[in-house]
């Protein structure tokens, strides 16, 4: 028997009024119940889809930053360089292409936000196609000055000579003291006549027994790969050769690389040291408690800082007459801050 539920009604004319059941199906009830539920579904993804549309017309800053357009050589919409610093090193640019082939880009916007600068001078890359087709041999110095960041990116032709590690080097020893001092166009005009050099085949000076870091936050990823390799990969070499010698071997690769990286004896020494003492610990630890975690190495990041587009000017020396070559990259390069 289907379940119903019963009302009273009132008879009309002095009958009874003993209740007479109104059979309502229970089918009946679970339709209207879905088709409220359904509508009140179907309103709240409107309201959702409404509230998405005003946040995303309200808030455009969210965006990625657009690429600029490449106009010259040198592209400074901040209103950084003089005109006749931006004569001058484009001059510097146009001899180098001549003479060598190879092209040299400057850009320097406010900010890079939401994206890291890694990931905005990639698109830059992408989209103005420095150096020759096929040859690849560009390179792009780009400076977000609101961020305090700035990248060399490098076209897969000159990856070769301008190396990561050179990249760096030529950031951290040439072009980031004289943005801290505000000598922005020094720090430019510096950074690229060293890479034209580089490019050239001539090498960088033996490094100086320290690099100069601007800050901890330089620092913060040396420490996590010490930590990973000590932990993960000196684990292999504790069971082969035991607690004291694996972690020996670990302290002495870490500092080897981290001299080979940083030209520092000091910053080597320290890091290797901190890998054996890490290693050692680890190895008490997993003798105390079940299991021994591994973890997966680090890969180097960036930082990034808030700042917002400041008011400035987009300008070039050689408008019109210079663009790309077709050149192709791979994300080669290096990244610091000042």
């Amino acid at each position: 028997m289907p379940n119903t539920h019963s009302a009273v009604i009132p008879r009309e004319g002095g009958e009874s009024s003993t209740p007479r059941p109104l059979r309502i199906s229970l089918a009946s009830l679970e339709y209207w119940i879905a088709r409220s539920s359904r509508a009140m579904t179907l309103n709240v993804w409107r309201v959702v889809f409404v509230a998405a549309l005003v946040l995303a017309l309200a808030f455009p800053a969210f965006a990625d930053v657009a690429i600029p357009q490449l106009t010259g050589r040198v592209v400074d919409q901040t209103g950084t360089l003089s005109s006749s610093d931006i004569a001058s090193l484009s001059q510097k640019l146009r001899d180098f292409e001549t003479r060598k082939g190879s092209q040299i880009a400057v850009l320097i916007v406010p900010t890079t936000q939401p994206e890291t600068i890694e990931q905005f001078s990639i698109r830059v890359a992408e989209a103005w196609k420095i150096g020759r087709k096929k040859i690849d041999d560009g390179a792009i110095l780009v400076v977000a000055k609101n961020d305090r960041h700035l990248r060399i990116e490098v076209g897969y032709g000159l990856e070769g000579a301008l190396t990561d590690v050179t990249s760096r080097r030529i950031i951290d020893e040439i072009i980031t003291p004289k943005f801290r001092s505000g000598d922005f166009a020094g720090g430019i005009a510096d950074g690229v006549e060293r890479m034209i050099r580089v490019i050239d085949g001539e090498p960088l000076p033996v490094p100086s027994p320290t690099v100069n870091f601007g800050s901890l936050d330089d620092l913060a990823p040396l420490f996590i790969v010490t930590l990973f390799v000590s932990v993960g990969i000196g684990g292999a070499f504790r069971a082969a050769l035991g607690r004291l010698l694996g972690s020996i071997a670990t302290g002495g690769i870490i500092a080897a690389l981290s001299w080979f990286i940083l030209g520092s004896v000091g910053l080597a020494l320290a890091l290797g040291g901190l890998g054996f003492i890490i290693g050692f610990i680890a190895d008490l630890f997993s003798a105390i408690t079940p299991g021994t975690g591994r973890s997966r190495g680090g890969s180097w990041s960036s930082g990034s800082s808030s700042g917002g587009w400041s008011s400035g000017s987009s300008s070039s020396s050689d408008s019109g007459s210079f663009s790309g070559g077709g050149g192709s990259f791979g994300g080669g390069g290096a990244s610091g801050s000042w």
